[in-house]
């Protein structure tokens, strides 16, 4: 099989090397997977670069989700060859390979309906958004849920599972591309922040009251704007700083206004509660067979293009998800 291996550190179109491995052997609990697909995530630039939280020793392989099909079972598993599924394999052996050996707990079975590329695309950037949105911010029918960053992965998602709950949907994207993507995935006001504040747009559609919940993977000002449109009892959601700057908050504004900040870690969550993972995997599956959500996919890549589809993703031009098929 090929891999996509890492032996010294650099950006990814300078270090990653595609490489002959032998295929994994089957170990205990763990399934032996021939992959379809495998997503591609800014995080793996980082990796590349030793710039990401987890810092995996030379020699690795990135990527961290895939799909594919189940060709190998231990003894006992309730999982069976020939299954479709997701999984999520751990570093150091990635998921930017045509094979990979994974633990039974990071496997999940798909819908027969979707494709290698949306299943590919599709556990981490939906199991964040859904459990922001329903665990955390317990997001209710008829809220006002405004989503920065509407046409990029989790914002996307974001998008559908608010629809889905039946909140009105207010979207930020920069460009009048994403302005009218966000609309096709469900927003019902889409705003382009090169040109518009959305701070005043917010206001304008919910009569001064502002948004119940706000949905922020960017960070930055966008933070700083967010809490000057949030309704009385809001939620903010913190899931990440795609903006670069880790914003602060002054607690009295969120006293006056009665709002809550709430983080979103879910990595941790899943590590934690592996069963509650599980149980959002079988409610996706269901709003995906309803027509409900659908990952948005960017483009697809030849397995052989993965350096350059990553230096595509580090532009920070694209939407959606990137997919490399092997």
């Amino acid at each position: 099989m090929r891999s996509w291996i890492v032996n010294e550190l650099g950006d990814p179109k300078d270090v990653l090397n595609l490489e002959e491995k032998s295929v994994p052997a089957l170990e205990e609990g763990k399934v032996l997977i021939q992959v379809e697909a495998s997503s591609l995530n800014f995080f793996d630039i980082l990796l590349c670069q030793g710039k990401y939280q987890e810092k995996p020793p030379t020699p690795f392989t990135p990527g961290a989700e895939i799909s594919g099909i189940i060709r190998e079972v231990g003894e006992g598993s309730r999982f069976k060859v020939g299954q479709r599924v997701i999984a999520t394999p751990p570093l150091p052996n990635g998921g930017l390979s045509e094979w990979v050996s994974v633990p039974e707990n990071s496997v999940y079975v798909i819908s027969e309906k979707m494709s290698p590329s949306e299943a590919a695309s599709m556990f981490i950037t939906y199991q964040t958004s859904y459990y922001a949105l329903y665990h955390r911010a317990n997001l209710q029918k008829g809220e006002v849920l405004l989503v920065h960053a509407g046409a990029g992965g989790v914002g996307s998602a974001a998008i559908q599972l608010g629809k889905a709950r039946g909140a009105k949907i207010i979207a930020t994207a920069g460009g009048p591309e994403k302005v009218q993507l966000c609309k096709e995935l469900g927003a019902d006001i889409a705003i382009d922040y090169l040109t518009e504040d959305f701070v005043d747009v917010v206001k304008k559609e919910t009569g001064g009251r502002g948004a119940d919940v706000i949905y922020d993977p960017v960070g930055g000002d966008v933070f700083d704007r967010s809490r000057k449109c949030i309704a009385f009892d809001g939620r903010l959601l913190v899931i990440g700083f795609a903006g670069g700057r880790i914003p602060e908050a002054p607690a009295n504004h969120a006293l006056i206004k009665n709002y809550s900040i709430v983080g979103v870690h879910w990595g941790l969550f899943r590590r934690l509660y592996p069963e509650k993972a599980v149980e959002i995997h079988e409610d996706l599956m269901k709003l995906y067979d309803q027509g409900l959500i659908k990952p948005l996919i960017y483009r697809e890549f030849d397995f052989t293009d993965v350096p350059s589809a990553l230096e595509v993703l580090g532009d920070r031009q694209t939407y959606g998800k990137l997919v490399a098929l092997p």
